[in-house]
């Protein structure tokens, strides 16, 4: 049998919404839930005040970033270049 995925905090929504949605929400909000590092102090202190606004605990600064992580990252489809 194939491995399921744990939902977490997604098995909030019960039967409603499907599985696909659910699954997609669950990984969300393991990016918006984890550890962040900070790109001036460099610890991982950092937590989400709002949709794009992120504040370091340690050396206080508030800093703007993606909604739902600090940085972007690069997948590999957008770091190849078409030729």
């Amino acid at each position: 049998m194939a491995e399921i995925k744990k939902l977490g905090s997604v098995k909030r929504f019960g039967a409603r919404y499907g599985r696909r949605v659910k699954y997609r929400l669950a990984e969300i909000e393991a990016v918006r839930k984890g550890k962040h590092t900070c790109p001036y102090c460099h610890s991982q202190k950092v937590k989400r005040i709002a949709a794009g606004i992120w504040n370091c605990d340690k050396c206080g600064s508030k800093f703007t970033g993606k909604a739902y992580s600090v940085k972007k990252e690069i997948s590999k489809e957008e770091g190849e270049k078409e030729e």
